[in-house]
């Protein structure tokens, strides 16, 4: 058996989890969410522990095992922590700015780049080099994430450009002239 999908979830207290069929609602002090559990897998909520179980071991169903305890775990944790994703911009004249709920980027274009935060999303500027994206859904807080990264994606020759925080970027030798 998928060791985890067999591990249980503890729902702490002041979330609330209502298992209706497929679907999984979690209700918590940082917001809802809900997911609808592929129809092989079958959801179990018994003393405050949500536990996931399959019907046999066949292989799809061997994968959404383990996928589905992981999802909901991210609900959980999602409406009792929350997710976030810190970004850094390396580069001279690159910056970013808060507007509202807007970012507004200089990244060497002839224009500001302005990003709007999606539904769920908040951003937080720590200085003009170092943001951050925070959301209670894993999934969405990523995507956002990705997406201002590719705005400008770090060069391998300078290392200029939007990046993780803490990423390493595999650097390039340029021109060798004499």
């Amino acid at each position: 058996m998928s060791r985890i999908g067999r591990a249980p979830i503890t729902v702490p207290s002041g979330v609330d989890v209502a298992v209706e069929g497929q679907n999984v609602t979690v209700k918590g002090p940082k917001g809802t969410l809900t997911h609808t559990v592929d129809r092989p897998i079958s959801v179990a909520l018994e003393d405050g522990v949500l536990s996931v179980s399959r019907p046999n071991d066949e292989r799809e169903n061997r994968a959404l095992h383990g996928l589905s305890r992981s999802l909901l775990n991210n609900l959980v944790l999602g409406v009792t922590q929350g997710y976030e994703r810190k970004l850094e911009i390396h580069g001279v004249g690159y910056r970013v700015q808060l507007k509202g709920s807007t970012l507004e980027f200089a990244l060497g274009y002839s224009h500001p780049v302005r990003i709007e935060a999606p539904e769920g999303i908040t951003f937080a500027v720590e200085n003009p080099t170092r943001f951050s994206v925070q959301g209670i859904d894993k999934q969405v807080v990523g995507q956002v994430a990705a997406n201002i990264r590719r705005l400008r994606k770090p060069d391998p020759y300078k290392g200029k450009g939007v990046r993780y925080a803490g990423e390493q970027i595999r650097r390039k030798v340029g021109k060798t002239g004499k």
